[in-house]
């Protein structure tokens, strides 16, 4: 099969055009010319619009035929784009898909505003659908997103993080949106309990796929189409798998090596590649891999419970597009 995202973005051309359309009438402001300009800068900037994709596919797998999809997709990427937003500038980062971030062609005061007004925007959305249950859905959804950010924050530099509280922040900084995406197309479509658990399933595990991947390809990808620096998270202290399991992993000698490159960073391009000696010593880097590939099948056998269908097996080859990456 050709990429499944891109088949899927056909299949539901119609209405990704819809939530397009939406997208831009509500990051509009006739007032603030700003919202608009930042907000088109990273909402355009090449994004694949997988989360709203996934609200809209399971709606239709649940044989949804209203049109309230539309506006929860949307409310969905909103969300998504304020967290990116407010992301880059607690990374202070300066590329995001190979391009500035708002907050290094603007600044960082704008950057979490226009943030802060996308996320009143999708609560907006939210209650255009008419469902409390979704509203609730979003709502969680949106503070274990922050939770997860502020669990990492606490987590930067800090040599004592393990693998559960990893587990803890990806589950909130990406699983949670990717879960909640596929769930409120569920719900919005009244369908059976099991199929409601099962696409929250498939969201979830998708989610922790798709992050897992990241993180050992911050280690192992190229930087062009990775879109970003290869080695970020060593240089901004964050614990990821790869370097949380070397740690766990190492000898004095190599823990004091770890103190003085992720407390007391330096050196990084000599640091860098030392790391990544003692990460491929210990097998981190393939046991990140077989985390990601194990995730990526729960998610392929989430959907199980669904009869069989061309939608169906475009979403069960997603899951496993997302960790060939690394593969």
């Amino acid at each position: 099969m050709n990429n499944p995202a891109k088949v899927l973005r056909s299949e539901f051309d119609k209405e990704m055009q819809s939530v397009d359309q939406l997208i831009n009438k509500y990051m509009t402001s006739d007032s603030t010319p700003i919202i608009s300009e930042l907000s088109s800068h990273l909402i355009n900037a090449g994004g694949k619009r997988l989360r709203p994709l996934l609200t809209i596919a399971s709606a239709k797998m649940c044989g949804y035929s209203g049109n309230a999809h539309i506006q929860l997709a949307a409310a969905i990427e909103f969300i998504h784009s304020a967290t990116l937003l407010h992301d880059d500038v607690v990374d202070e980062s300066e590329k995001r898909r190979g391009k500035p971030t708002a907050n290094s062609l603007w600044n960082n005061q704008s950057s979490v505003l226009v943030g802060d007004y996308l996320f009143s925007k999708s609560f907006q959305l939210m209650v255009e659908a008419e469902s409390l249950s979704v509203l609730s859905i979003l709502a969680d959804a949106s503070a274990t997103i922050s939770e997860g950010e502020i669990l990492q924050l606490s987590a930067i530099r800090n040599l004592h993080t393990d693998v559960e509280v990893y587990f803890k922040i990806i589950e909130g900084k990406t699983a949670a949106l990717f879960s909640a995406a596929t769930k409120v197309g569920a719900v919005i479509s009244n369908a059976e309990q099991d199929f409601v658990i099962a696409l929250m399933n498939y969201g979830r595990f998708l989610g922790l796929c798709f992050q897992l991947t990241d993180d050992l390809l911050d280690y192992t990808g190229d930087e062009k189409s990775f879109g970003k620096k290869i080695g970020e998270d060593f240089r901004e202290g964050k614990l990821t798998l790869p370097l949380i399991k070397a740690i766990e992993r190492s000898t004095p000698k190599e823990q004091k090596f770890w103190k003085n490159s992720v407390q007391k960073p330096s050196q990084y391009d000599k640091n860098f590649e030392e790391g990544l000696a003692i990460m491929e010593k210990y097998d981190t880097l393939d046991f990140t891999r077989n985390e990601a590939i194990k995730y990526s099948k729960k998610a392929f056998n989430s959907l199980d419970v669904f009869s069989n269908s061309e939608l169906k097996d475009i979403l069960k080859q997603l899951a496993l597009k997302v960790v060939s990456r690394i593969n």
